[in-house]
């Protein structure tokens, strides 16, 4: 990838993240924030000082006391409109959108998965992060160096074979990298850094007991990302702190 992080040809020549230590004063806002992979990372952010918006989709889910819990079905656009002027409400500003919520697909080939699988998994995995930005991109706009971190999987990567199952999550996944490059030519420019990451196959729900990670390693880098001061390397794919292929 390039010798600037807009360009993703020259990964040797990619710049280092120049990152905050503590994000005291920064507003982050986590779907899927009550359990897993959101729930780890809202803890971690939390931990540095950021004022912690956990986005569930029912307001019955524990959340610590010092989170500000918000009601948001990913799939629901107006929930999401509601959110971000509650959030524009209560902190007045926002610099971390973290779009974590997810669910998983069929195991088995297109013809065999049910076409309400795929539409399920797509509006959750693909619009809901689409919806989201929309509706949250003005916000984090106000402050140079606002950051979207999108949480991906390498099973949507294009470099990779695209076989063995879960068709609709695999497409949802690879859309929401093409989500990430459109965020970065859009609106990187103006400051905004917006990253995909994988996580690994980690223990959670969706993973499975089998995972070969565990919940906190699994949230390391997404973490990691957030703190991107700006000038930061924009517009890329992560795994464990570097840079790997679409």
């Amino acid at each position: 990838m390039p010798s600037t992080p807009m360009d993703n040809t020259d990964s040797t020549a990619l710049s280092e993240p120049s990152l905050y230590e503590s994000l005291d004063g920064q507003v982050a806002v986590v779907t899927g924030a009550n359990r897993g992979l959101g729930r780890q990372i809202a803890e971690n952010l939390d931990e540095l000082g950021a004022t912690v918006f956990a986005a569930t989709r029912s307001m019955t889910h524990d959340i610590p006391d010092s989170w500000e819990h918000l009601l948001v079905d990913v799939t629901q656009s107006g929930e999401i409109a509601d959110a971000a002027d509650e959030i524009f409400s209560i902190a007045g500003r926002l610099d971390i959108v973290v779009n974590n919520a997810g669910i998983g697909g069929g195991d088995g080939d297109i013809v065999s998965e049910s076409i309400d699988d795929i539409n399920r998994t797509l509006s959750t995995n693909l619009r809901g992060p689409m919806l989201v930005c929309k509706h949250t991109v003005p916000l984090l706009l106000q402050n140079d160096g606002g950051r979207i971190v999108n949480v991906g999987s390498a099973l949507g990567m294009l470099s990779r074979e695209q076989s063995g199952g879960n068709p609709a999550y695999r497409v949802s996944k690879s859309g929401l990298n093409g989500l990430t490059a459109y965020l970065d030519g859009e609106y990187g420019s103006d400051g905004l850094i917006a990253n995909s990451v994988c996580p690994g196959w980690v223990r959670t729900d969706m993973g499975g007991p089998d995972a070969d990670r565990s919940i906190k390693t699994g949230a390391e880098t997404p973490t990691w990302l957030c703190r991107f001061r700006p000038e930061s390397p924009r517009g890329h794919f992560w795994r464990d702190r570097a840079v790997i292929e679409w």
